[in-house]
């Protein structure tokens, strides 16, 4: 068996946790292999029985995409990711093109004999990321609105419309992208239809289109509290572009017949609505309490807060999206791994880390970041780098550096209480951070609470979670 993508085959051992509506899981890896590096250990596949029923998950972020495919108590059958391919069109790049092929490509790469077992599949994508189609057909009418696109000339007219402080009302935000592509001449506004990047790759597997979940819809002003999208923009003339919205994880269509014939999926299996990438890699850190929260040590640090309570406010870049009966609160700061990445090399940061004493309180003052600007907990554009003065002794500088960032992860957590979220009393870590023992002992102290790595933080196998879902609720 031999596979382009990077390929992990896994027999693993898990302790069950229930919670959200979904199976959430501790895992300890006993045997893996990795494919795309050249791995010369010895290859073997998972066994898989006659009945067993598998579910795949299928993460599309922003560099590239993975699967995670998972057994009903939660166990990983196989992995694998791809990046995407770079096709042009024109002066931009073609990013429809890219996300079709790697849909296509992973699919190729199950192993044919856990592909015939799957019965549900959902996919997560980046947050935002907004596609304007053709209402008949399904085909892009303009490029791709990515994520961290922004739009500050609809700014103004989403807030003319849009309650004070609500998640729209940012450049970003899926509605300003689409009130600006609504505004440019000559768009084909009669039959065009709004998709977010997970449902229109879930489209392309069951073949109904207009369909969406609830944490996608969000950000273009879906209120799923009251599961509508609210009076002020159902009167709005590109009302009728939106999508229907149902909760992530629900059994839209089974798999199209022409894609269970050529990769050999059976014939009863469905495809559910997905969800963002960073929801889906929260279902996979197994924090399913309120109060629990997972911390993200990335190139940023983001922050996410299971809460009973839900807090909107762009002021401050903080927004809530629902989690079945719970809300999952957070905010991103722009302090984190790229700042470190300016000032150490990876062997430096590894080795000063080891010398650091994180039972001491460092008494230098920091505001890491990698330019001006910040948006979480302080909410100021023009917010300058502190990073100075710098000591002679480098080992004392990263521990301030380090202790500085946990205090802004503290301040964030802080803000987040006192606009009235559950307060933390746990912390998942995510991200590269999360590997830096001292780091982690260093934030332990700082927040006052107890902080772990998370066991499982992949998106892909927080979607396959919600596949599992699909299938229990499956009703087609």
């Amino acid at each position: 068996m031999s596979h382009p993508a990077s390929t992990i085959l896994s027999s693993l051992t898990y302790t069950p946790k229930f919670g959200n509506g979904l199976l959430i899981c501790n895992k300890r890896r006993v045997l893996s292999m990795n494919m795309r590096n050249g791995n010369n250990k010895k290859r073997s596949e998972v066994s898989v029985g006659a009945s067993e029923r598998l579910y795949l998950g299928l993460d599309f972020g922003t560099s590239g995409a993975r699967f995670a495919i998972v057994n009903n108590l939660g166990t990983i059958q196989a992995e694998a990711k791809r990046h995407y391919p770079l096709y042009s069109n024109g002066e931009s790049r073609d990013w429809v093109r890219s996300w079709k092929e790697t849909l296509f490509l992973l699919l190729e790469d199950i192993p044919l004999n856990i592909r015939k077992h799957i019965v549900s599949i959902s996919i997560d994508g980046t947050s935002a990321t907004t596609i304007i189609v053709d209402s008949d057909t399904g085909e892009p009418l303009w490029r791709p609105f990515l994520y961290n696109e922004s739009c500050p000339e609809a700014l103004p007219a989403v807030k003319s419309i849009a309650p004070p402080n609500h998640t729209v009302c940012s450049a970003p935000s899926t509605l300003c992208k689409l009130v600006s592509w609504w505004n440019r001449d000559g768009s084909n506004k009669k039959s065009a239809l709004l998709l977010h990047q997970a449902d229109w790759l879930l489209w392309l597997l069951h073949g109904k289109l207009g369909v969406s979940d609830y944490n996608n819809a969000l950000k273009v002003g879906y209120d799923p509290e009251v599961d509508s999208y609210p009076s002020w923009l159902v009167c709005q003339p590109y009302y009728n572009l939106l999508p229907s919205v149902v909760a992530p994880g629900t059994p839209i269509a089974c798999l199209k017949e022409e894609l269970r014939n050529k990769f050999g999926f059976q014939k009863d299996c469905v495809v559910c609505t997905g969800t963002t990438d960073s929801i889906a890699a929260f279902l996979a850190a197994q924090a399913t309490q309120p109060g629990e929260a997972v911390t993200s040590l990335g190139s940023t640090l983001a922050i996410k807060l299971l809460s009973n309570t839900r807090i909107e406010d762009s002021r401050f870049g903080v927004y809530s999206h629902r989690l079945d009966d719970k809300w999952l609160v957070g905010g991103a700061s722009n302090t984190g791994g790229v700042v470190l990445r300016q000032l150490f090399t990876d062997d430096q940061l590894e080795k000063l880390s080891e010398q650091i004493d994180p039972s001491q309180i460092s008494l230098l003052d920091y505001y890491p970041l990698p330019k001006a600007g910040e948006r979480f907990p302080v909410a100021d554009p023009d917010l300058a780098p502190r990073l100075l003065p710098r000591p002679e002794n480098d080992v004392e500088y990263l521990h301030g550096i380090l202790e500085s960032i946990a205090r802004i992860e503290a301040k964030g957590y802080g803000l987040l209480k006192e606009l009235g979220a559950t307060e933390v009393d746990q912390v998942f870590t995510a991200g590269g951070g999360a590997k830096n023992e001292k780091w982690t002992k260093i934030r332990e102290r700082v927040l006052g609470l107890p902080v772990s790595r998370a066991s499982q933080t992949e998106a892909a196998y927080g979607t396959a979670l919600l596949a599992i879902k699909g299938d229990q609720q499956n009703i087609l």
